[in-house]
This record gives structure tokens, C-alpha cells and sequence, in this order.
């Protein structure tokens, strides 16, 4: 539309699918300026798996008159996925995930990470060490996404290493193994990372590493599940930084501030993930 490729003015229907997704991702301007370009008069059709204030103000805004549909939760058994935490240092990750890819036995592996730069960071550092392995994120055209998936379900990708836009929506078949690279930013983020796995009737596994500065936040998801996992060090791979103290009401804590050197340690290790 912005090289004026496509026409949007004989357009009847407009269907938003992740509706909630599309908003969490950032892509409310984008969304705004499509609707801009559509004429008035058509039909809107809006499918969201989570109905939060934001997708309910959209709703409000783009629907009128509408039928609602509600499918209601149906009680069902809870999905065989064995979870696990490691605890390991931020610059030791990926080769504690090499480690695991080639002592554990898994045939396939979709990783989860915080960012595109990591995705290509990640999937480099694993094809380097001979581990078939490739990016999966946004930037992506809609041709590249789909052959990648592809070769991941064909089994030629041994491990497709993800942003959350591989979180829902994307079905692959008997996979084993979820890793939790990064941690997701949210504990519903959390539960639809690891149902990639354990679908089906099928049983999976479900890792998260866990870092000195995400232990309160994978407590929270915890938390917000009802978990309580215990957290497993890797022989070889045990974790030197510790979670800080928490704070004291008032602030602080007297005597624990971080010294130079912590913060030349967080600093590099910041830079390395």
C-alpha cells in the first residue's frame, strides 16, 4: 500500500485473526492506517482468543450491531508436558543449549527468544557447532516463514529458534521440546509457548533457563500457574552470579550495593545475548 502496489477501496470483508496478539505486538498504528484505507461499508469479523480492555475498546470501535460468538473452555485433561527450570548465566545459555540438544536425545527443538538480533544470533552460534539450525521471526517474509516451517516440520531444521510469533497459531506435529531461551513476558505467553509441545494425546518437555535477574519473574509465572518447579543445575554449566537481595521497604539494602565489578559482569553479560 505504501508504494500504492494495492487497492484496498472494493474491499467487502475485513477479518482480524489474534486480535489480541496484533495489539500486545505493537501493531495498533499499523492497523489504524489499514482501516483508514478501507471503505466504510463492509463486514468485520474479530477473533481473539483473550478479550483484555484494549481488544474490547477495538471491538467497540470497528463493530456494529455485532453477533457474538463464545466458545466456552471445555474441561479437559491437562497436557503431559514434563517442566523444567535450569538455572545458568546469561553468556552461558547457548552452550548449555548445545549441550543439552546433543546429551538429551531431542530430535527436534523450538527455542523461544526475546528478540529478531537473537533469533539470527542464536541460530548462527548452533549451526557453527554443526546443530542444523534456523531463525524465526517477523521480519521474515511470509515465503521464508513458510518454507522454514516447512523444513522444521519435515524434520531437515533440527532446532527453529523463535520470537513469540511462533507462540500461537502454528501446529507442529509430535514435537518434543520447548526451551524457554528467554523467558516470555507474560505467564499467558508462558502457557502458549509450551503447548507447542505435549499436543495431541502426545507428551513433551518444556525448559526455561533461568538467570539471576529472572528468578522474581519466573517465581511470578509460578506463581500465576500454581507451579512450583524445582530449579536443576546442569553439571558443568552451575550458575556464579546469584539474585540479588530483595530490597527492604524504603529502599535498599545497607551494605549490598553492587560494585563496580557486578556491574561490569551485568554489563557484559547483557552484551553477549
Amino acid at each position: 500500500m505504501e508504494h500504492n502496489a494495492l487497492s484496498l477501496s472494493e474491499v467487502t470483508t475485513l477479518v482480524l485473526d489474534e486480535a489480541d496478539r496484533l495489539l500486545d505486538l505493537g501493531f495498533a498504528a499499523e492497523l489504524q492506517g489499514i482501516l483508514a484505507l478501507l471503505p466504510p461499508k463492509r463486514q468485520n469479523l474479530l477473533f481473539s482468543a483473550t478479550f483484555p480492555p484494549a481488544v474490547q475498546t477495538l471491538a467497540q470501535a470497528l463493530l456494529r450491531d455485532p453477533t457474538i460468538i463464545e466458545i466456552a473452555a471445555v474441561p479437559s485433561t491437562l497436557p503431559d508436558i514434563q517442566q523444567r527450570a535450569i538455572e545458568v548465566d546469561v553468556p552461558r545459555r547457548t552452550q548449555l543449549l548445545r549441550h543439552l540438544i546433543e546429551t538429551q536425545g531431542w530430535s527436534q527443538v523450538l527455542v523461544f527468544v526475546a528478540t529478531k538480533y537473537a533469533t539470527e544470533h542464536v541460530a548462527e552460534k548452533l549451526r557453527k557447532a554443526g546443530i542444523r539450525a534456523a531463525p524465526f521471526h517477523g521480519e521474515l517474509g511470509q515465503g521464508a516463514r513458510t518454507l522454514t516451517l516447512s523444513e522444521f516440520k519435515a524434520g531437515r531444521i533440527h532446532v527453529l529458534v523463535a520470537t513469540d510469533l511462533a507462540a500461537r497459531g502454528i501446529d507442529i506435529k509430535n514435537l518434543p521440546v520447548v526451551v524457554n531461551f528467554d523467558l516470555p513476558r507474560s505467564a499467558v505467553d508462558y502457557t502458549h509457548r509450551i503447548g507447542r509441545t505435549g499436543r495431541a494425546g502426545e507428551s513433551g518437555t518444556a525448559v526455561s533457563f533461568i538467570s539471576a535477574n529472572t528468578h522474581a519473574h519466573f517465581q511470578l509465572i509460578e506463581k500465576r500457574h500454581q507451579l512450583e518447579l524445582v530449579r536443576e543445575q546442569i553439571p558443568g554449566f552451575e550458575p556464579v552470579d546469584f539474585a540479588p537481595p530483595p530490597a527492604a521497604p524504603g529502599g535498599g539494602v545497607k551494605g549490598r550495593r553492587k560494585s563496580k565489578k557486578d556491574k561490569l559482569r551485568e554489563a557484559a553479560a547483557r552484551a553477549l545475548e
